[in-house]
C-alpha cells in the first residue's frame, strides 16, 4: 500500500496508469505474480522494445518491481508488482513555519465512558472481551489500533508545546472514524459531538458503520463482519470560527478558547444521549482502516513581539 498526499507526486502514477497495454501488463502480473519480458510480450503480442519502455514507466512509477534472474538464453528480467493498492489522500495537512505537529494513539485517552455495544483492540488481539467496557482500563489500551463503543466519549490531552509569547492561531486534527453498529450497516446515521476544552464546537453526523469492504489496512486476522474502515476527518479552529472539511459547524474561534503557553488542551469526541441520531463512534488508527494514522495534531501559532 503507498499513501500519495500530494497532487504532483500522483501525476507519474497517473501517467503510468493511462495506457491500456500498461493495464495489461499489471492485470497479467496481479494474476501469475511473476513474468519475465519475453513471456509479457508473447502473451500481449508486442515487441519486446516496445514492451521494454513500458516496463521503464511502470518501474519509475513504483508499481512495480525488476529482479535479473538466470534463465536458458542467459540473464533475464523477471517483473513483479511491487504495489496493488495505491491511495491518494488530499486531505493532507499542509505545515507552516510556525507550528508543531504531533500524533496521538488512539488508544491514549485521558478520560472515557463507553457504553455497549463497545470493544477495544491492538493490531494483534482484542483487548479483554467485547462489550465489556472494563478493558477500557486495561494498560494495553495504549496500543489500540481501533476502538468502538455506542454511547459515551473519549477525551484525550494534547501536548502544548508553545513558549512564552506564542498564541495558537488555528488547531487542526485529523482522524478516521465512523458509526458504530451491532455487526456493520452502511446506513446508521450518528450524532459525533467534538468539544476542546469542554467548550462544545459542533457535531458531525456519521453516515454508518462501514463493512461493504475490507479495511486497506486491517490485520488479516479481523472479521469481515465488524467495523472495516472509517472517514477521514479534518477539525479546525481558527479566527473564523470551527470548520469540519471545510464546512463551518460552529462560530468558536481560536480567540474564544483564550489559551496559551500553559494551557490545557484537551480534545473529546461524543455519542450523546439527548442526541437526534444515537448510532455509536468508532476510531481507527493505525493498523486499521483506510488511513494509517492516528489523530494527527497541528497547531499553529503567531508569535508576540
Amino acid at each position: 500500500m503507498k499513501e500519495i498526499s500530494q497532487l504532483d507526486d500522483a501525476l507519474i502514477v497517473c501517467k503510468a496508469l493511462s495506457s491500456e497495454l500498461r493495464i495489461d501488463i499489471i492485470k497479467l502480473l496481479n494474476k501469475h505474480h511473476k513474468m519475465n519480458l519475453n513471456e509479457l510480450s508473447e502473451c500481449l503480442g508486442v515487441t519486446n522494445g516496445a514492451m521494454t519502455s513500458h516496463i521503464k514507466i511502470l518501474l519509475e512509477s513504483g508499481i512495480i518491481d525488476i529482479e535479473h534472474t538466470s534463465g536458458k538464453r542467459g540473464s533475464q528480467k523477471t517483473c513483479s508488482l511491487k504495489e496493488n493498492q495505491f491511495l491518494i489522500n488530499l486531505n493532507n495537512q499542509k505545515k507552516c513555519k510556525n507550528s508543531y505537529e504531533t500524533e496521538i494513539p488512539i488508544g491514549q485517552y485521558s478520560n472515557y465512558l463507553a457504553s455497549p455495544t463497545c470493544g477495544i483492540c491492538t493490531t494483534s488481539a482484542i483487548i479483554g472481551e467485547v462489550d465489556d467496557n472494563r478493558y477500557f482500563d486495561s494498560p494495553m489500551h495504549v496500543d489500540a489500533g481501533i476502538l468502538w463503543l455506542s454511547k459515551g466519549f473519549l477525551e484525550y490531552r494534547i501536548p502544548n508545546y508553545l513558549k512564552m509569547g506564542q498564541t495558537p492561531t488555528e488547531l487542526q486534527f485529523s482522524f478516521e472514524i465512523s458509526s458504530e453498529a451491532p455487526g456493520t450497516q452502511e446506513n446508521w446515521p450518528s450524532d459525533i459531538y467534538f468539544y476542546f476544552n469542554d467548550i462544545p464546537l459542533g457535531y458531525w453526523t456519521s453516515p454508518g458503520d462501514f463493512g461493504n469492504k475490507r479495511g486497506i489496512y486491517s490485520p488479516n486476522w479481523w472479521p469481515s463482519y465488524w467495523n472495516q474502515y472509517g472517514l477521514l476527518k479534518l477539525l479546525s479552529i481558527n479566527a473564523t470560527g470551527t470548520y469540519l472539511d471545510g464546512q463551518q459547524i460552529s462560530n468558536v474561534t481560536i480567540q474564544s478558547l483564550k489559551l496559551d503557553s500553559k494551557s490545557e488542551l484537551k480534545l473529546k469526541f461524543a455519542v450523546m444521549e439527548q442526541s437526534k441520531h444515537i448510532g455509536g463512534m468508532t476510531l481507527f488508527g493505525k493498523g486499521f482502516g483506510n488511513h494509517n494514522q492516528n489523530i494527527k495534531v497541528q497547531v499553529t501559532y503567531e508569535i508576540n513581539l
